[in-house]
């Protein structure tokens, strides 16, 4: 599998870093080891000071797919689910000001958090997802779907222009406003629609 992430899709988020709109998707990749472990912890890594949560709204691709129409997405994915994707920030900055890569930033080990999935048909509307993130018991993050720049159908079509998406990989559709650092200790909860995708604790 394979982890495509898209940057800057909810304006606030991109205003909060001092990003300008993009024109087109930022995408990004994980690799599989970015994967952090089902029911494990989340371990801050020992390269930085300043590890950020992102929470995002994810999709599971079901079926091979290249240059896929935007009408036709659908047929290419059936779940839904929720994730975090775990940003050292003092390294992205740095590597951001030299002009470089963000993968050491974005890419290392456990930085991918993937929760549980929900089949699309029990969603009323994938353009208007509430979600949240809940830092110990506090809502730190939420946003909608509706506030995406590019809906899922749309990610889709720009993705599979450059790679071909296969049964498995998965995509995290960007991060609304709100993001901020975490802490040893730190237990966070993950919701979607009401209902709790993960929780992980902060080592």
């Amino acid at each position: 599998m394979k982890i495509i992430c898209i940057g800057r899709n909810y304006p606030k988020h991109a205003t909060e870093l001092g990003n300008e709109k993009p024109e087109t998707p930022v995408v990004f990749i994980k690799p599989d080891t970015a994967l952090l472990q089902k029911n494990h912890p989340f371990f801050i890594p020992h390269f930085s000071d300043q590890i950020h949560h992102e929470v995002e709204v994810l999709v599971k691709i079901n079926r091979i797919g290249k240059h896929i129409e935007e009408k036709f997405a659908p047929k290419y994915y059936q779940q839904i689910g929720l994730g975090i994707d775990f940003t050292a920030r003092d390294l992205q900055h740095a590597l951001k000001e030299k002009g470089l890569p963000w993968e050491k930033a974005k890419a290392f080990d456990g930085s991918a958090l993937i929760g549980d999935w929900l089949d699309k048909n029990e969603l009323d509307d994938l353009n208007h997802l509430h979600f949240e993130l809940i830092k110990n018991g506090t809502v730190i993050q939420k946003g909608n779907t509706n506030q995406m720049l590019w809906t899922i159908d749309a990610l889709i079509a720009e993705i599979s222009k450059f790679f071909t998406l296969k049964i498995g990989d998965v995509i995290f559709t960007g991060t609304p406003a709100g993001v901020g650092p975490v802490a040893k200790n730190d237990v966070l909860e993950g919701h979607l629609e009401g209902q709790k995708m993960f929780s992980v604790k902060i080592k």
